[in-house]
């Protein structure tokens, strides 16, 4: 990967790996834009970005997406914006899971055409595996941590962070199966795996940085 050009840095994570931190700080590293499950949800509600509503948007304005993002501290408005007051509507309760999904892939990719970016989960592992300049990164930790740091960050019992940490693993691999047709924890779909036990966050975003010099990926 090539730093001197617009490049995608996409940070699948296991909850309970530090991994959405790690994004934040290499993206702070790096000087560039961070992308996560907040801002996209941000910009699919408050905006009713359905895939068939984007693509209408970019028909009336080619440079929607670069001005809401740069305008968005923390969530935007139709003023503040200048966006046509018909794409401010509540979030549709009739929106399905693969309204999202293709809202999101739409969203993700027009996101890195504000510039270079590092991406959190949504899939981004696959949604770039053809971008020119990319890398994607996995970072997971022993169940030990998971629980411990889950309990930590939610306020929660173990048994509870067990519980949690086990609906959220099987939520996200069905809904990666489902839509990409491999397993978030197949290796191949990385450029690189780290394991987060024993690093802090800031390690691990070293370590990333590292890989990238070194390796020129």
């Amino acid at each position: 990967m090539n730093l001197k050009e617009p490049f995608v840095i996409t940070v699948s994570r296991e909850i309970g790996s530090g991994g959405h931190t790690v994004g934040r700080i290499l993206a702070e590293k790096l000087n560039t834009f961070y992308f996560d499950k907040y801002l996209i949800e941000t910009l699919e509600k408050r905006f009713n970005l359905t895939a068939s509503g984007i693509e209408k948007l970019k028909g009336e304005k080619k440079n929607w997406l670069a001005d809401l993002f740069h305008a968005i501290a923390p969530i935007p408005s139709a003023n503040t914006l200048g966006v046509d007051p018909r794409y401010t509507q509540q979030f549709r309760v009739d929106v399905t899971t693969d309204d999202i999904y293709e809202a999101e892939t739409e969203i993700l990719r027009e996101l890195t055409k504000v510039g270079s970016c590092v991406i959190a989960g949504r899939s981004g592992f696959f949604v770039f595996k053809d971008h020119p300049n990319h890398l994607n990164v996995f970072i997971i930790a022993s169940d030990e941590n998971r629980i411990r740091r889950v309990m930590e960050k939610q306020g929660l019992e173990e048994e509870s962070a067990k519980a949690l940490i086990k609906n959220i693993d099987h939520t996200r691999e069905n809904y990666i199966q489902r839509y990409t047709g491999t397993s978030r924890y197949d290796a191949r779909n990385y450029d690189l795996v780290l394991n987060a036990d024993g690093h802090t966050e800031e390690e691990l975003a070293d370590l990333i940085l590292s890989y990238i010099q070194e390796s020129g990926k």
